[in-house]
């Protein structure tokens, strides 16, 4: 095992595919640093994993926060091999409806988030002439309506890793970009109850609804983190869409525009809201930090 005995960061590895991800990287003899906003759920996740690990409670979106784990992580490790920027929330419902802070905090998390966090770490990347992936979804292939923030703070993600790339790639550092399909995380837990992204999901072919296990997309992303591969596709068919791109907005519009049409606005607003326990988790304490109120109307 090439990493073996070396460092591994992982946020928002508290549940989900960050949880996921960090018992597989541990059980290949990676020293992992688990990072999220969930401290108690951390240090669970943490207790589980049969390397030596450590759990840091930080807001990707605070870089004060980030830079103190990774001192933390570098003092207790050492220097961070493998830097995987997974921390991320979604947020479903019309935009016209959907709070202004709840809009810009999932932009702040899904994309400055994954900033802030190589920014933290990257001086310890290049010492390691390291890896960083940054965890993107196919939500960058083409944007589905009533999930404006998501889609655009994904496609910023994509954009953003790809640019790093040529800058950080005279150090030795290796950037790669995993898209991430229908993934069963708590985040999708409910897709079925809204009515646009369901259609959507009955619309594609039947290779493309099935949703994957955190464990085997965590997989997948192992294979790639082993390979420093510039792309990671889970599930690993997703490689044959990129010829298409230019394609999936159109097809999403028409899928979707029957829902949107058929609806009204009132029933459309129902479904607004942040999407998953985790990500109400975040959004909850974001509240709570800044004092703003959790209105649907704001």
């Amino acid at each position: 095992m090439p990493l073996r005995g070396r460092v591994a960061v992982v946020t928002g590895a508290a549940r989900g595919v960050g949880q996921a991800l960090a018992e597989r990287l541990s059980r290949m003899g990676l020293r992992v640093a688990l990072v999220g906003r969930e401290e108690e759920t951390l240090r669970r996740a943490a207790a589980s994993l049969p390397s030596p690990s450590m759990c840091v409670e930080a807001d990707v979106t605070d870089r004060t926060a980030l830079d103190r784990a990774a001192r933390q992580v570098a003092d207790r490790f050492g220097p961070a091999s493998v830097l995987v920027a997974n921390a991320g929330i979604a947020a479903g419902g019309p935009f016209s409806r959907t709070p202004a802070e709840l809009w810009q905090r999932v932009i702040d998390v899904n994309l400055i988030g994954s900033a802030n966090t190589v920014r933290a770490f990257l001086p310890q990347l290049a010492l390691t002439h390291g890896y960083f992936l940054q965890i993107a979804s196919t939500a960058a292939f083409g944007s589905a309506p009533m999930m404006s923030a998501y889609c655009a703070s994904k496609a910023g993600a994509e954009s953003f890793a790809q640019a790093l790339r040529g800058e950080v790639e005279p150090d030795g550092i290796a950037v790669g970009i995993a898209y991430l399909h229908w993934t069963g995380t708590d985040m999708i837990s409910g897709i079925d109850d809204h009515p646009v992204l369901r259609a959507l999901r009955q619309n594609q072919p039947w290779f493309a609804r099935r949703v994957h296990s955190p464990a085997q997309v965590a997989d997948w992303l192992t294979t790639g983190i082993i390979h420093r591969a510039h792309h990671v596709y889970a599930p690993p068919w997703l490689r044959w869409c990129q010829p298409l791109r230019p394609l999936f907005p159109a097809l999403v519009t028409r899928t979707t525009r029957r829902e949107l049409r058929a609806r009204s606005r009132t029933e459309l607003a129902t479904d607004t809201g942040v999407l998953g326990a985790g990500g109400r988790a975040d959004w909850n304490a974001y509240v709570g930090e800044a004092h703003i109120e959790d209105r649907p109307d704001r």
